[in-house]
């Protein structure tokens, strides 16, 4: 890729807007840049407020010097993606945008580039920067938080760590875990035998294993104890040696329930909880493990809290707008209690 910069001049003197050359040398490398039907050009024209024209082989971007360098970075981020054999898709289009502009000082082919997994020709990486720090502090914390809303990759990337620590015999088993029912696991009150009983609540768990590991091998793999998917429950006076832990949906575990497994860590083993202490399902008002744990091992070596937000959110694009309108709502109403203290008085209309 070549750039030349210019100043377009009238009557000698540079007149605003600037002006950009890239030069993209190999045509092949053009078409993917550009996209089926222009589809990634024309994503990254309405994404930016230079005016984008191609001729050839060359990008002329002219606007502000500040939105020519934020286009100009744009494609430099999907040149080097394609560079690393990776195909263009609107979404990779959009995360690239997205991350450019918010600053960060990571490049987005970097985070975007990053395998954990690959399983039948699909890979499975993070795919926001919040991910990726994520990612990174699993591989450098013993015990990892990751809060956050739905959507974001918190329980899947984690199982994909640990897969990946198990295939490279880091650890010697994967123990999966969450609360068996939202109401302090009561499952004498469910019909069928124990393992219908805790099912439902561990189907999730399993639903991502499957995604990881070949089915047929689960079985096996579980009988032989390399894999234990259980209810919280069973995690009470056990010591968890070389083992990678999850303790997922943690926003419905008491305080007491969280003490209880984070003690449950033994040599060579590796925690990660996950969950959205925004969806706490706990009956009576009971106060979050993981609300509180927040301030209990706030500053504490080798613990980190990776904090998810809906940008980090990888599902329908719905799914992150929904995430942001009830976290205004919930801000207005808190902000109404404030202001208005005490029993609304008015008619009603």
């Amino acid at each position: 890729m070549t750039v030349t910069d210019e100043a377009p001049r009238v009557g000698g003197r540079p007149h605003n807007p600037a002006q950009t050359t890239i030069t993209v040398e190999d045509p092949q490398v053009m078409v993917n840049l550009l996209g089926a039907k222009d589809e990634i050009l024309k994503l990254v024209e309405q994404s930016v407020a230079s005016d984008v024209l191609v001729r050839g082989n060359e990008i002329t971007i002219t606007g502000s010097a500040a939105d020519n360098a934020l286009t100009e970075r744009i494609f430099a981020e999907l040149l080097e993606l394609i560079e690393r054999g990776e195909t263009l898709t609107t979404d990779s289009v959009r995360r690239t945008v997205g991350m450019l502009r918010q600053g960060v000082a990571e490049r987005p082919a970097e985070v975007l580039t990053l395998n954990i997994l690959s399983r039948r020709g699909r890979t499975i990486r993070p795919k926001t920067l919040g991910q990726r720090r994520y990612v990174d502090a699993i591989d450098q914390h013993t015990i990892v938080f990751a809060i956050g809303p739905a959507g974001t990759g918190k329980t899947y990337l984690a199982m994909a760590k640990a897969v990946q620590a198990l295939q490279a015999k880091q650890v010697t088993r994967i123990i999966l875990t969450r609360p068996a029912v939202e109401a302090g696991e009561r499952l004498g009150y469910l019909p069928g035998t124990l393992y219908e009983k805790i099912d439902p609540y561990l189907r999730p768990l399993y639903d991502a294993l499957h995604d990881m590991v070949d089915p047929d091998s689960i079985p096996r793999l579980i009988q032989s104890g390399t894999i234990e998917v259980a209810p919280l429950a069973y995690m009470r006076g056990r010591t968890l040696n070389d083992a990678f832990i999850i303790l997922d949906e943690a926003q419905n575990t008491t305080a007491e329930q969280m003490k209880m497994f984070l003690t449950r860590l033994g040599f060579g083993s590796k925690i990660v909880v996950t969950g959205d202490i925004t969806q706490v399902d706990l009956p009576g008002g009971a106060t979050s493990g993981l609300r509180v744990v927040q301030d209990i091992l706030a500053g504490l070596d080798d613990v980190h809290f990776a904090r998810l937000t809906s940008h980090d959110v990888v599902r329908h694009q719905l799914v992150s707008d929904i995430v942001d309108a009830y976290a205004r709502w919930d801000a207005a109403q808190q902000s109404q209690t404030v202001r208005v203290p005490g029993r609304r008085t008015g008619r009603r209309r």
